[in-house]
């Protein structure tokens, strides 16, 4: 049992390294991404550096998983540690804005597998009862990248060149290639061919995928001719969103006649998975709402740098992290979950409706709990969803079951911050006029502010901004203007968490649907080989 133990912790360390290399490149180059766009003169296209590697990252999840249940978690994590590499390498060596876009594309082919395939490993390595114990490591990995990720990115960008923001993977994803290639075995748990494959499902389900997140991301910008947010019933919008929802009708069409579906629907028979797939989608719309919106809450309202407001936004990552890891502890003590994850769904609940009485004048302690609450009631979603999908399929199936809740986690998020874009434009638009008429100003000046709407919700000197473009008399009044903006911004971002308060309102209701049912102690296929100090390759 303790060469058993080693040889599965050895393991299990490799597929840790895999997944903080994918969680800390997304908040390292966050932070560097306004010096890049501006030393690459790219302004124009600053958010594509993100949406190419989102783009490629989703679309390639499902097949991921597929190809991992054929030709091992092995390989297919080989594979994506090694694209994920050439790209980050690409990247630092970017020369204008076109290439950068290009290899972020490349880098994010191979981000595709890390996280569902690392799940699968997981599912390989231990039984369902210590599952939850190690899934619940993933949220941790995931809070202290977010942690680490600013600081590395900012000091890197400033100190040395933004080219190294990219180039840090190197030596990460060097050293984690080298761990899966020596103690990971590469067990093949489909006896399929290369032909049998649903090649023609992963054609349509890329041409559906890339038209809706295209549509989800275009409704979180600016139009530039209107100077508002895109509305739904834009053609970058709802068209790309209908075209991408036609698509995915024919994608279904095409599953359910294909030999080796790479998202087999006959698993949505089972009623528990079903249930908690839907769970996770709806988690995912929650989730990441605080993470992105409360560090521009710093930014405008607490004026702090966007580096330094990263770190207000810890107790939610360290509510996170406890969740994740506590929630593990406790599926895999006790081996039961319904009642768990249920629980979590209500502290989200708690922790969503406290932040919409988010104010200007919100205390930073107060502000701080509200936001350890939101973090404790998300973070049992990630091990606890995790641990009870795979409990519910076949051996065989972990890698296009895990792969299936990591794709609905991912396009929750997207489309929860895309209403969310929406509900906070519209909420300032709202807001302000009274914000400010509370502040005493006059409604012949509102309606000139009015028209600066779009420019006041940024960072930056507003007050030189309201200088430039108000008359020399209503100079004076500027603090009372930067109040009332600031009122404004804070009671919209507020508004924002009543979408996470109904999606975990769903959320719960939806896992009172599950079973709980106990899990088994049962060993593995991966680690009973392991123990045995067999090969587990299948010719």
């Amino acid at each position: 049992m303790a060469i058993d133990l080693r040889a599965r912790m050895a393991v299990f360390g490799a597929v840790l390294l895999c997944m903080f290399l994918a969680s800390l490149d997304q908040t390292v180059v966050g932070t560097s991404l306004p010096r890049i766009v501006t030393d690459l003169q790219g302004s124009d296209r600053y958010t594509w550096v993100v949406t190419a590697y989102l783009l490629t990252s989703t679309v390639t999840i499902p097949v991921y998983g597929k190809f991992s249940d054929v030709y091992g978690r092995k390989a297919m994590l080989l594979v994506g540690v090694g694209l994920f590499l050439i790209g980050s390498w690409l990247s630092g060596l970017s020369q204008t804005m076109n290439q950068l876009i290009a290899f972020r594309a490349l880098q994010g082919l191979g981000a595709g597998a890390l996280m569902p395939v690392a799940m699968a490993t997981i599912g390989d390595l231990f039984t369902p009862r210590e599952r939850g114990r190690y899934m619940g490591l993933f949220g941790a990995v995931f809070g202290i990248s977010f942690l680490v990720g600013p600081f590395v990115g900012g000091w890197l960008t400033d100190n040395i060149s933004w080219h190294w923001v990219f180039y840090v993977n190197v030596p990460v994803g060097l050293t984690a290639l080298a761990a899966l290639a020596t103690l990971l075995p590469n067990r093949r748990l489909e006896a399929s061919r290369a032909r049998d494959l649903d090649y023609l499902g992963v054609a349509v389900f890329v041409a559906a995928v890339v038209p809706l997140l295209i549509g989800l991301t275009y409704k979180g910008e600016v139009n530039t001719s209107t100077g508002q947010l895109y509305n739904w019933t834009d053609a970058n919008v709802g068209g790309l969103i209908g075209l991408g929802g036609i698509l995915l009708l024919i994608f279904v069409v095409v599953e359910m006649r294909a030999a080796q579906p790479i998202i087999p629907l006959d698993l949505f028979k089972n009623r528990d998975y079903a249930v908690s797939i839907t769970a996770v989608f709806l988690f995912g719309v929650a989730m990441f709402t605080a993470v992105i919106f409360m560090p521009r809450f710093y930014q405008t309202v607490r004026g702090v740098s966007a580096t330094t407001s990263g770190y207000y936004i810890w107790p939610i990552l360290l509510g996170l992290m406890g969740g994740s890891i506590g929630t593990g502890q406790l599926i895999s003590r006790f081996g039961r979950y319904k009642w768990i994850i249920s629980g979590s769904a209500v502290v989200l609940l708690v922790g969503a409706f406290l932040m919409t009485h988010l104010r200007a004048d919100t205390n930073d302690w107060m502000l701080w709990l509200w936001m350890l609450v939101l973090g404790l009631g998300i973070g049992p979603s990630m091990a606890g969803f995790t641990t009870v999908v795979q409990s519910f399929v076949p051996m065989h199936r972990l890698g296009v079951a895990s792969s299936t809740l990591t794709f609905l986690r991912q396009i929750g998020a997207s489309m929860g911050l895309a209403i969310a874009g929406t509900v906070f434009s519209s909420a300032f638009q709202s807001e302000l006029p009274t914000s400010l008429h509370g502040q005493g100003v006059t409604q012949p000046l509102i309606d000139v502010l009015m028209k600066q709407a779009g420019v006041l919700q940024g960072v930056g000197n507003r007050a030189g901004l309201l200088a430039h473009v108000l008359p020399a008399r209503a100079h004076p009044l500027i603090p009372q203007i930067l109040s009332g903006v600031n009122d404004a911004f804070a009671k919209s971002t507020g508004m924002v968490f009543w979408i996470a308060l109904a999606a975990g309102g769903a959320a719960l209701v939806v896992s009172l649907a599950i079973r709980d049912l106990e899990l088994k102690q049962d060993r593995p296929g991966m680690a009973a080989k392991l123990a045995q100090g067999e090969s587990t390759s299948v010719q």
